[in-house]
Formats: C-alpha cells, structure tokens, sequence
C-alpha cells in the first residue's frame, strides 16, 4: 500500500503523523512511504532522516495526496485539502467532525475513509489514541493559564502557588478523565488549590485515592459548577463525549460572575467547548480574547505548540494501528480489531459512527453493516 504523510498547515500546527522511525517500519512491512517535503521539520525530522528509513520524499502536498491510498495526518484536513480527497482513500487522523460539518459534507461526497483517532475506543472504554494528547493538553492547559494571570498578559496577577501568606490560585478543572487529571498533577505541583469537578462518584473516589486528598472534588450539578466557577482564578474545560460535542457546562451568566482577569482555557474546544462563552476557536498565533473581564484560550491544537514531544507521543499510539489498516486494508483490520471499528467515522459516503451522525445531523449506518 502506499501510505502518504503530507505537512500540516494548521495554523502554527508543526507536528507530523509519522516519524523517521515509523516510516522504517512501514516500509519494513511492505509498504511504500511517501513523506511531503519538510512536514517533519517542526518536530526535529529532516527529509534526509526518512530517506534513510525507506520514505520517499514528495515534492508538495499534492504529489503525496494523489498517490496515497492511506493518508496518515495530525489534525483535520481543511477547506484548502478538500480537493484532494479521492473515492477508496483511506485518511486517519483527529477529524473531530462533530464540530465540522464542512469536512464531514467533503468526506461524504468523496467517499473517503476516514478512521478518526479520537474514536478509537479499547473494550475497557479508554480512548488509545486520545490519550497522549489530552495528557499534553492537560498539562499545558495549567502552564497557559499561570501565562495569562500575569498582569502583564492582562490577567488578575496571581501567582498560582501563592507564597507564604499570600494563599494561592484557585484552579477548577471540568472533569476527572485523563485531560483533568493531568492538569490538577501540573496545578497541584505548582502549588494551587485544585478542585475537580466530576459526575461519577466512582471517579471522584479514585481522583481522591489518586491525590491523597489534596484535590478535593465535586459532584457535577448546575449548582456546584456555578458556585465553582465564580471562586475560579483558571478554569480549565476537560470535558469530552467521544465523537460528540461537548456539553455545555457553564452557562454565561455563571462567566459574568467570575473574578475580573480570571483566564478559562477549555481543551475540548475542537468539540465544540463546555463553556457557553468560547464561542469561536482561537489560533497560536492569536490564542485569546476578553470576554466579561474573562481571558478565553480557546486554541484547537495546543499539542502543536510542543510538537517533539507531541509527536513522538502521538505516533507511539497510532503507529500500530497504521500498521493494521496498511497490511490488512481497512475492512479486515476493523473487522478484526474492535477499537479500529470504532474509529471509522465515514465510509462509502455514510456515516458509520452514531454519535457523529447524531452530531452533525446526518443519516447512521451502522459500520458492521456496510463493511
């Protein structure tokens, strides 16, 4: 098969989908790589680091595109790739399509493939491929909002960790799953009283085994959120409902009560936001914008501005699955493989993934029926 890896051009997204060493292993099955020139220079991979590995080098993106029967990406294509989507073309990435119907109309009308790795779902409920991201993203949403509460970034001026006398930030996280529990590790780190908020009770038993009770957490209802909320100095949104957008959970009247220079940064923003006021996606390059005295970081791909790191932890996770759908084809590596099936989101000009249908309104097939 042959398997293409154009350059991303997200807005500052300098992560790749596949490195120097995954190309050598692909290309060790079989398979012939084909990486567009220099779409691993932001994570540290020259041209010649594949070359030596067995990929051949494209020219620009539509030599990988027109020649690719699996396009491995990091984040969604966008309005300037649509064109180069072909019927029977295989494209695995974050696609989170239930807040882009544009991409989704594209890949319908195409027929594409397109197996989105937030969907990828192990039998024990966890999200393989969500996993190294949302651990970056939590982490990176405590080291962002510290930035944005200093004075000179327009925030209340507050130190996180506060100093002897002086108590310390006050740091509420939505939600308990793998993006919350690696922001209330950085901000208790960082000497913040952390509160997560979270709707099983069974979670909030393990958060409290897992911090010795150093976190406290409350039980997710209107109320408890609400009067959160107006104590927070940073909110951090880590909410997230696989394939569907996120809920949500903070109304705008709960953020005209926050302290002035209070920052909220919600991860879940390429699913839509839990926070009834990030009501636009925001880029690196322009990350945040003012509203009710509130700074709201509201950027899409935060990993990207870490993209080494990201990177190799991103393609340690989807490598595998790269190599199943390259040596078997999409039909019997799903098949055979229950967490694949769940990350095929369109096929044959359907959508196969109910919650991303029921998302962006559009007829469910069920996958196993089509296949």
């Amino acid at each position: 098969m042959i398997v293409g890896v154009p350059k991303e051009i997200k807005n500052n997204e300098f992560r790749v989908a596949l490195t120097p060493a995954g190309a050598g292993m692909l290309a060790a099955a079989g398979h012939e790589v084909v990486v567009e020139a220099g779409a691993g220079a932001g994570s540290g991979f020259d041209d010649e680091d594949y070359e030596r590995e067995g990929a051949r080098i494209g020219r620009d993106a539509g030599d990988v595109w027109s020649a690719a029967e699996l396009i491995l990406k990091v984040k969604e294509p966008l309005p300037e790739e649509y064109g180069r989507f072909r019927e029977k073309q295989m494209l695995f990435t974050y696609l989170h399509l239930a807040a882009a119907g544009g991409l989704a109309d594209a890949l319908l009308e195409s027929k594409v493939s397109a197996i989105a790795y937030e969907t990828i779902q192990a039998p024990n409920g966890s999200l393989p491929l969500l996993t190294p991201m949302s651990e970056v993203a939590g982490r990176m949403s405590v080291q962002i909002g510290a930035r944005y509460l200093e004075a000179y970034n327009g925030g209340r001026g507050i130190l996180l960790g506060g100093v002897p006398g002086v108590p310390p930030a006050e740091v509420i996280v939505l939600g308990g799953g793998i993006v919350g529990l690696n922001a209330a590790r950085m901000a208790l780190g960082l000497g913040a009283q952390v509160v997560i908020i979270e709707r099983s009770a069974d979670r909030m038993r393990y958060i409290d085994e897992l911090f010795a009770g150093r976190v406290s957490t409350l039980m997710s209802n209107p109320y408890n959120i609400a009067s959160a909320v107006q104590k927070a100095d940073l909110l951090i949104g880590a909410v997230l409902i696989p394939g569907a957008r996120a809920p949500k959970l903070v109304t705008e009247e709960m953020v005209t009560r926050m302290k002035k220079g209070a920052v909220i940064v919600d991860v879940a923003v390429d699913q839509g936001g839990s926070i009834e006021t990030i009501d636009r996606v925001t880029t690196h390059s322009d990350p945040t914008y003012v509203k009710h005295g509130v700074i709201h970081y509201a950027v899409a791909n935060m990993p990207g501005a870490v993209p080494r790191t990201s990177t190799l932890a991103l393609t340690n996770a989807t490598l595998p699955y790269a190599l199943q759908l390259a040596n078997k084809g999409l039909r019997q590596a799903a098949l055979s493989d229950v967490s694949l099936l769940h990350g095929v989101n369109t096929f044959d000009g359907r959508v196969v993934h109910r919650a991303v249908a029921d998302a962006i309104g559009k007829p469910y097939v069920p996958v196993q029926d089509i296949l």
